[in-house]
């Protein structure tokens, strides 16, 4: 086998592979031999059958695993030998294509973008601020306001329903003139609002007072559950017993042991520091960004040209749909790259490949339990299709690796800080508001 260098032009890299007709033979050859003792066919007994007919009934076979395993063998040595590492996948072709016989030496051709050198970074010499934001009490109290609203009770009261208020409720539903299996209930406590019954139900009690017969028509939704109502109009009968008002929770130990908490003190305290711990999620995106400033300025070295092209097409393609929301297709054509995608791209690349580089030396890796809770948060948006998204990703390794990259990042940066200066500057929550929104403008 012989290798043949025929472009190496900054980051590119060219080569051809020879494999001669008999290293292939000997190869088959070997592959026949090992697998003969196995094998059984018609007129013989196993093992015994001849070189020949295996070479007719499985050297086809046989020798395109054969020159798959030569060009596999060939590539890894050179990646061992040179230290390069491809940027992306490599191309490979045969040089001869359909023109190659059996008997013909195998010629092909490879082509790849090498990973650049990544000089060392003086990580020491980064200096980060961390911004640090402790809640205040009438934030706290702004938040308990929060959870009182959302453990209230109702109240009877005079006069009619309103949006939001409660109607206890008698109801039979009807479709054709005849009641339907399941569209009946009896003192049924309904929020007016809550968008908890089919739509235009709770509407159409606005207005209803205590004793009040109300006749409620609607149409169930074409993707009903229940298939002999989906898209049916329906005429509900409606008995209201009670009008209540909401109310919210006091404020007090009370509620507090609602949430869990001992007491009210408790809770102000589990309060302030889920705050808090907003506050410094906040603050550490606010940090990381002046960390990857730094490091970009620091560094600067050649970047494979196809990694950045695929990167602006991405970014291209993520504010197209941003800037077009109804658009959900993939049919809308390609869409040209600007010097701005270009830009940010070259920035993307320049520092994923740093940190990435940095990870690799440290041995920094993301941990099985650390994988598995990132699969169970992200499953945690489709309720009730758990179990189908974990064994999509189980099944999926580019999934895995979408999940895996923001992980081992972040498990980076914060190795980087460990090694950075790192002065904590006491803010406001509308200081810290203010640099988060600037995120946003770079």
């Amino acid at each position: 086998m012989q290798v043949t260098e025929t472009q190496n032009d900054g980051l590119k890299r060219g080569y051809e592979i020879t494999i001669t007709a008999k290293e292939l033979d000997e190869k088959v050859t070997a592959k026949l031999s090992e697998a003969q003792p196995e094998i059984e066919m018609k007129g013989f007994r196993k093992g015994k059958v001849p070189m020949a007919m295996l070479r007719k009934q499985f050297g086809p076979r046989i020798l395109g695993e054969a020159m798959q395993e030569s060009v596999d063998g060939a590539m890894s040595e050179h990646f061992e030998k040179t230290g390069d590492r491809p940027a992306m996948q490599p191309k490979i072709e045969m040089k001869d294509g359909e023109d190659w016989k059996e008997g013909d030496d195998v010629v092909v051709t490879v082509e790849y973008e090498a990973l650049p050198e990544i000089p060392d970074v003086d990580l020491s010499g980064v200096k980060l601020e961390r911004l640090v934001v402790k809640a205040n009490e009438g934030e706290v109290n702004e938040a308990l306001e929060s959870l009182a609203a959302t453990a209230k009770n109702f109240e009877t009261k005079e006069g009619k329903a309103e949006n939001g208020d409660q109607v206890v409720i008698d109801f039979e539903g009807f479709v054709d003139g005849e009641a339907f299996e399941g569209g009946k209930g009896e003192g049924y406590p309904l929020e007016v609002g809550s968008g908890s019954f089919i739509p235009g139900f709770e509407e159409q009690l606005v207005g209803a007072k205590a004793d009040d017969d109300v006749e409620v028509t609607v149409t169930f939704p074409t993707e009903y559950g229940a298939e002999h109502l989906a898209g049916k109009e329906a005429l509900f009968k409606c008995k209201v017993h009670e009008v209540k008002a909401p109310k919210a929770a006091e404020i007090d130990d009370e509620m507090a042991k609602q949430f869990g908490a001992e007491d009210l003190a408790a809770l102000k305290a589990q309060v302030a520091e889920r705050l808090e711990a907003e506050y410094q999620g906040a603050a550490r995106q606010v940090m990381k960004r002046g960390l990857l400033d730094q490091l970009d300025d620091q560094v600067k070295f050649d970047l494979p040209p196809s990694l950045v092209e695929a990167e602006a097409k991405q970014i291209a393609h993520q504010l197209y749909h941003e800037e077009n929301p109804d658009d959900h297709g993939h049919d809308h054509g390609e869409i040209e790259t600007t010097e701005e995608h270009n830009t940010l791209a070259e920035r993307r690349v320049r520092l994923g490949l740093l940190l990435a580089e940095i990870g690799r030396k440290q041995e920094i890796e993301v941990s099985d339990a650390e994988m598995t809770q990132a699969i169970m948060n992200q499953a945690r948006q489709y309720p009730g299709q758990e179990r189908a998204f974990f064994e999509f990703v189980q099944q999926n390794p580019q999934m895995q690796q979408q999940l895996r990259a923001p992980l081992f990042e972040d498990k980076v940066v914060d190795y980087i800080a460990g090694e950075a200066k790192v002065d904590d500057k006491e803010v406001t929550k509308e200081e810290l508001q203010k640099e988060i929104e600037k995120l946003d403008e770079l």
